[in-house]
């Protein structure tokens, strides 16, 4: 990828911005745009109230045992973000479950959330 003084050309196949990483400015707004809010991708008031703040009560540090991420038993890194696991969100919507009962949770740090998220997301680093 040609660089020009610490900067890169967007990724975005085509474009000719250059950026410090990533997408141009253009393209990250077009692509926030048709991600949607929090909101209109479910995550409600039933979120913020009920599964959000019952998972991190019972998980205050990140209970990440994944290897990928460099430790085999819990991280122990403080808990910021609630995990729906081991079903996605999606995946307990589409089985009729409750995605915001905290059960389907678990409390992660910043760190192995993101990992976990990359991987397991559709369109996510690693898919």
């Amino acid at each position: 990828m040609p660089k020009r003084g610490g900067y890169r050309v967007c990724t975005v196949p085509g474009c000719p911005e250059y950026t410090e990483g990533g997408r141009c400015e253009q393209h990250r707004r077009e692509a926030e745009k048709r991600r949607g809010s929090a909101r209109q991708r479910g995550y409600g008031w039933q979120h913020e109230t009920r599964f959000r703040p019952a998972v991190l009560a019972r998980d205050p540090r990140c209970v990440c045992t994944d290897e990928e991420h460099g430790h085999g038993q819990p991280c122990g890194q403080p808990s910021v973000h609630a995990d729906h696991w081991p079903l996605s969100r999606r995946e307990l919507v589409a089985r009729g479950l409750d995605p915001d009962d905290p059960r389907h949770g678990r409390g992660l740090c910043g760190p192995c959330h993101s990992s976990s998220t990359a991987r397991e997301q559709p369109g996510g680093w690693n898919r």
